[in-house]
C-alpha cells in the first residue's frame, strides 16, 4: 500500500483538499488582518481559549500546538502581551512552567475571530472534505 504508484484519483483528491486549505487559510489570513490581529496571534489566543480541559496553556503546550520553536512563541507571547491580550503566570502545579491566560481584551479578540472563522466553515460546509484515500486506493 504505501509504496504502490498513486493513481489520478488520489491526485485529485489531495489536490481539492489542498486547494480548500488554502481557501480557508487564505480567508483566515485576510479577516485577521482587518481586524488587527496576525493570523499567528489568533492561532495563539485561539489555542488557549480551546485548550483541552482548562481555560489557560503553558508554553510548551502552546509551541506544540503551534508546531513552532519554543523561543518563537515566547516572542509571540510577548507581542500578545503587548496587545494586552494575554498574560503570563507562574505554573501552579510546577512552578518551572509559565501558563498563558486570555485578559478581558483577550477573549473579546478570540471570540470575534472565531465566530468569523466559523461561519466561513459552515459557508464551505460541503465543499470543504477530507480525503478518503483508503477508499480510492481499493477502487
Amino acid at each position: 500500500m504505501g509504496n504502490a504508484a498513486l493513481q489520478k484519483r488520489e491526485f485529485e483528491a489531495l489536490s481539492q483538499f489542498r486547494y480548500q486549505l488554502r481557501r480557508f487559510m487564505r480567508f483566515s489570513e485576510q479577516v485577521t488582518r482587518r481586524s488587527g490581529i496576525t493570523p499567528l496571534q489568533y492561532l495563539l489566543l485561539l489555542h488557549i481559549k480551546g485548550f483541552p480541559g482548562r481555560s489557560w496553556a503553558t508554553v510548551g503546550e502552546l509551541a506544540e500546538r503551534l508546531q513552532a520553536q519554543h523561543h518563537g512563541v515566547v516572542a509571540l507571547i510577548s507581542r500578545c502581551e503587548t496587545r494586552e491580550w494575554v498574560t503570563r503566570e507562574q505554573g501552579r502545579a510546577d512552578r518551572r512552567e509559565v501558563e498563558v491566560h486570555l485578559t478581558a481584551k483577550g477573549e473579546r479578540m478570540v471570540s470575534k475571530m472565531a465566530k468569523l472563522h466559523r461561519d466561513e466553515l459552515l459557508n464551505l460546509e460541503g465543499g470543504f472534505l477530507l480525503p478518503r484515500l483508503q477508499e480510492l486506493q481499493q477502487e
